[in-house]
C-alpha cells in the first residue's frame, strides 16, 4: 500500500495538471470498489472545476469550487492514468505498484477534462472514492486519523501523554493510524532505525530522548522520501513516468542479512514478523 511520500508524489504530479480545470464528463465502468460508488457519483463531478488537489495522510482530496469534495484512496492496487488527447496519446502511471500493461478491464472509472482524462485502475478493487458535500463531512471522516508527523500537534507532549502506561511495542504505534496518520511499514522500521529504537521496546518504556526522536526522524525520514520521488516496490512512477529513488537508499527495509549501514557498528539487518508485517531492524545498534 503506498504510503505518505508516495501519496504526496502523486499529489505533487497532478496538482498542477487538474487545478483549476473543468471535469467534462465521468464515465463509471465499475461500482463495486471498497465502497460502492453512490448512482450520483457521475453528475456530483461533472461540470464541477477543481480548486483544489490536497493529500492528507494516504488519501488524496479533490476540492471543487462548489464547496463539496471527493476523497480518494488507492487500496492496494489502485493506479491513475493520465491519458492526453494528442497524436501521442501519452499515458503515464501514479501508483505505487505500477504495471505498465494493467488490463483495461480493471479500467473502473474516467474523469474527462478538456485535454486529458484521469483513468482510475484497480485490479484488486480495495481502493475507493468517497463523496463529501460540505468540509465540516470531510472532516468527521478524517477525524478519526491521528495527525501526520508533519503537523505540530505531533510532538513530545502528544507522544510522552499517548504513551504513558501503554504496553504496546512501538513498531505497531508506528502503524497505527489513529496514533499517527500517513506512516506505514517501510517508514516504520527506517525510522526506528535512525532512531536507534528496537521495533519490540513498549510504548511505556520510551525515554524522553527516544519520544523526541521518534518526532524529528518521522519527519526527516519521510521528508527525504518524497524528495527522492518516493520508493519504488515494484516499478512505482510518478506522473511524469519517473521512478522513485528512495529504495536505494533504504537503511534497514529489505536489506536482511547485510550489514547495518551506521558507521562503525557491527550489527546485522535481522527480520521479524511484528503483527504479520515485516519487520527490519539491526540487532545491535537499536536498543
Amino acid at each position: 500500500m503506498p504510503e505518505l511520500p508516495e501519496v504526496e508524489v502523486i499529489r505533487q504530479s497532478l496538482s498542477k495538471k487538474i487545478k483549476q480545470k473543468k471535469v467534462k464528463k465521468v464515465i463509471v465502468r465499475n461500482r463495486n470498489l471498497r465502497f460502492k460508488l453512490p448512482l450520483n457519483f457521475e453528475k456530483f463531478l461533472e461540470n464541477q472545476k477543481i480548486s483544489k488537489f490536497a493529500r492528507f495522510s494516504k488519501y488524496l482530496i479533490l476540492s471543487l469550487k462548489n464547496g463539496s469534495y471527493c476523497l480518494i484512496h488507492l487500496g492496494m492496487s489502485g493506479t491513475i492514468h493520465i491519458i492526453y488527447r494528442d497524436k501521442k496519446n501519452y499515458l503515464t502511471n501514479t501508483s505505487f505498484y505500477n504495471s505498465p500493461t494493467l488490463p483495461k478491464k480493471h479500467n473502473h472509472i474516467e474523469i474527462i477534462f478538456d485535454k486529458f482524462k484521469l483513468v482510475y485502475n484497480d485490479p484488486r478493487r480495495f481502493g475507493f472514492f468517497q463523496l463529501f458535500e460540505s468540509y465540516s463531512l470531510l472532516k468527521k471522516k478524517l477525524s478519526q486519523l491521528g495527525p501526520e508527523p508533519f503537523d505540530k500537534k505531533f510532538n513530545f507532549k502528544y507522544i510522552s501523554i499517548y504513551f504513558k502506561r501503554k504496553k504496546k511495542n512501538i513498531k505497531n504505534f508506528l502503524l497505527d493510524q489513529k496514533f499517527v496518520s500517513g506512516i506505514g511499514n517501510i517508514y516504520a522500521s527506517e525510522i526506528l532505525f535512525l532512531c536507534k529504537i528496537n521495533p519490540f521496546k513498549k510504548a511505556n518504556k520510551m525515554n524522553s530522548n527516544q519520544c523526541k526522536k521518534i518526532v524529528k526522524n518521522s519527519r526527516i525520514i519521510l521528508l527525504e522520501a518524497i524528495n527522492y520521488g518516493g520508493s519504488s516496490i515494484r516499478d512505482f512512477k510518478n506522473t511524469f513516468g519517473k521512478k522513485g529513488n528512495f529504495q536505494t537508499n533504504f537503511r534497514v527495509y529489505q536489506r536482511e542479512g547485510l550489514n547495518c549501514k551506521r558507521l562503525k557498528c557491527k550489527g546485522i539487518i535481522k527480520k521479524k514478523i511484528i503483527s504479520k508485517r515485516s519487520t527490519f531492524f539491526c540487532n545491535y545498534c537499536q536498543k
